[in-house]
């Protein structure tokens, strides 16, 4: 398949472009050069395919940005302050899901999987199935609420297959940090290595008989008894082989 990863420069989009290397001709979007700076000194330079800069919040960019593909990885969100005398976060999370999801129905692009963000643990303890929404209500927490209504908005509209990955905190196993580059000891219930997540996507995109659905990605076995993580194993297929718990 021909692939665009939208925020391919990050610290989840690396471990994407990584794991569709070799089977799949990728597309790499992100904002501009300066976004591949963060993780040059781990990952270093990344010349599998097509590099693409642009705003995700200009229709047209993201329009010509899809030109040619068969299938879109969803990854890109706002990385500065979420505050309210800032409209970026509204901009880059939902303006640009929204030109993604749009130019892709205009190009007849139906196979989308979409990184959102959710807890492993609801603070009411309620077990969280696809169909129990994120409670909390920080301005990142909206956004990323927002973009997961948004695409079950559009599958409920345009019929588009839409895979929506609910991580909670990503995470490297290989190289024992988290995405602060922190280093990993006493790991928390909802990390997930990035390259257990990477996989999630790589399995997404390839399975065809699903019209919309949510999946927790987490790690952390004991994340089975409070969020749907099981059925990335059963639907998906998703082996986890990160050891997380030698950092525990």
């Amino acid at each position: 398949m021909n692939i665009i990863v939208f925020g391919a420069a990050g610290w989840l989009g690396r471990a994407i472009l990584m794991n569709l290397a070799g089977d799949h001709t990728v597309r790499a979007f992100d904002y501009g050069p300066e976004a591949w700076d963060t993780w040059r000194d781990i990952e270093g330079e990344w010349t599998d395919g097509e590099v693409m800069h642009g705003d995700i919040s200009d229709f047209k960019v993201v329009e010509h940005a899809l030109e040619g593909m068969d299938a879109i990885v969803h990854a890109a969100v706002y990385g500065g302050e979420y505050d309210a005398a800032n409209n970026d976060p509204f901009l880059v999370n939902l303006k640009g899901l929204w030109n993604v999801l749009e130019a892709a129905r205009q190009r007849g692009i139906s196979r989308i999987v979409h990184i959102g963000s959710c807890q492993t643990v609801h603070p009411e303890g309620i077990f969280f199935t696809s169909d129990v929404r994120r409670p909390d209500a920080s301005l990142y927490a909206v956004t990323k609420r927002l973009q997961e209504e948004m695409c079950r908005q559009f599958q409920d509209g345009h019929g588009q297959s839409i895979i929506v990955l609910r991580p909670d905190y990503i995470v490297d196993s290989r190289l024992g940090i988290g995405k602060s580059r922190e280093p990993l000891n006493n790991i928390r219930n909802g990390c997930v290595c990035r390259h257990d997540l990477a996989e999630a996507c790589r399995l997404a995109l390839i399975n065809t008989a699903i019209d919309f659905d949510i999946f927790h990605i987490v790690g952390t076995p004991v994340a089975a008894a409070t969020c749907n993580v099981n059925r990335s194993k059963e639907v998906l297929g998703l082996k986890y082989k990160a050891d997380l718990e030698q950092y525990s």
